[in-house]
């Protein structure tokens, strides 16, 4: 695959049956509401990222991957750079985390987006419910003026085409 067709692919994941892992999705339906007149901005959401992604993603000039995290304090808002796993023998075929999205992209697709970041918004609770933590009801302007900021970095980048 050699021409990418979406310049800012918007790849959301968690479930919205899960309080705080819904604030993926939410984030989605925001960037669709504030980006969705665009075509050059595609946003998907799903419950979790499968291996059937793996071509949007080699499609895309700009990945941006949106996710909730255990891994911080609650409500902490990070912006980090994707990059592709490493290869390995074997390959899970339920959920994939946006490295290995990369890797398979790249495996199955010869191509890589130009960029790829994640975002990731750190849950206070994972536990049944559909009503966000206080934590994380806080970082929402943050994680929004970041996704705004991040696509507009993308549709702004000049196409290699347009560079002289």
């Amino acid at each position: 695959m050699t021409q990418n067709t979406v310049r800012c692919l918007i790849l959301a994941c968690g479930n919205t049956l899960r309080s705080d892992d819904g604030v993926g999705p939410w984030l989605a339906d925001w960037a669709e509401q504030k980006f969705g007149w665009d075509p050059a901005v595609r946003v998907l959401n799903c419950q979790q990222w499968t291996p059937e992604l793996a071509e949007e993603v080699a499609r895309s000039r700009s990945v941006l991957f949106i996710d909730c995290s255990v891994e911080s304090r609650a409500g902490t808002v990070q912006l980090t750079t994707a990059h592709p796993a490493p290869p390995r023998k074997g390959l899970a075929t339920h959920h994939l985390g946006a490295s290995e999205l990369l890797a398979l992209s790249r495996e199955l697709y010869g191509s890589l987006p130009k960029n790829a970041l994640q975002l990731t918004i750190s849950a206070g609770s994972i536990e049944q419910g559909e009503v966000f933590s206080d934590p994380v009801i806080d970082a929402l302007p943050k994680a929004c003026r970041l996704v705004e900021e991040t696509v507009l970095f993308f549709l702004n980048e000049p196409h290699p085409q347009e560079s002289t």
